[in-house]
């Protein structure tokens, strides 16, 4: 049971490093903005309107869950996104998984040491152009360890009533061992697997610098 536990609350807290949140596009599809990238734009999420999803394996069983509090800046340069830069900040400590118990287990020093690692962070000063959309080269940091990792996504913006948004969509796999998300029995991954599958789509709006 405490593997269980465990299991959902891994998912939610390393998703928070990762990467980034779930918003779907209005119902209605908006018009397409005026090119605004190609003079380069300035995003912030929108924090009521996006979401943040993981994916595990627990004893063969696919489990979800989402982290509720985060912060994303995207800066795209226009046509060629070589300059892009995109930040996101993961309030680790604000974790919820529905399950009073389990979180608190997730916040222990054996496993995110929310104490000493109250934020997860991923910082990308690199965007390139791919056969499905983009992706982001930078560092993600999780429970004071830094390593390289990529995140691919799609994105576009849209005109909704006078306002630039951009929605942002995407996935990658987050390895919770390579952090040091798992002390003494925690290391264990007969149980708690190792793979976490972050998803991710986010709700924008341009703004000034």
């Amino acid at each position: 049971m405490r593997y269980a536990r465990l299991c959902l609350a891994l998912a939610a807290a390393l998703f928070a490093a990762a990467t980034m949140a779930a918003a779907p596009p209005p119902a209605a599809a908006p018009a397409a903005a005026p090119a605004a990238t190609a003079a380069g734009s300035h995003f912030v999420v929108d924090p009521a309107k996006s979401s943040l999803q993981f994916t595990f394996e627990q004893a063969g069983a696919a489990s979800t869950g989402r982290f509720p509090r985060f912060g994303v800046t995207l800066d795209f340069p226009g046509a060629d996104p070589a300059g892009g830069r995109l930040e996101v900040t993961v309030e680790v400590a604000a974790l919820d998984t529905g399950d009073k118990d389990r979180d608190d287990t997730l916040k222990s020093d054996d496993l995110f040491a929310v104490k000493k690692f109250p934020e997860a962070r991923f910082s990308a000063q690199q965007i390139v152009k791919t056969a499905s959309g983009y992706e982001a080269a930078g560092k993600l940091t999780i429970r004071g360890v830094t390593r390289d990792a990529r995140v691919p996504f799609t994105f576009r913006e849209a005109a909704e009533g006078g306002v630039t948004a951009g929605y942002m969509a995407g996935k990658t796999l987050v390895r919770r061992l390579d952090f040091g998300v798992g002390q003494g029995e925690w290391k264990a991954t007969d149980q708690a697997g190792n793979d976490v599958t972050v998803s991710f789509t986010l709700r924008l709006t341009r703004a000034a610098h």
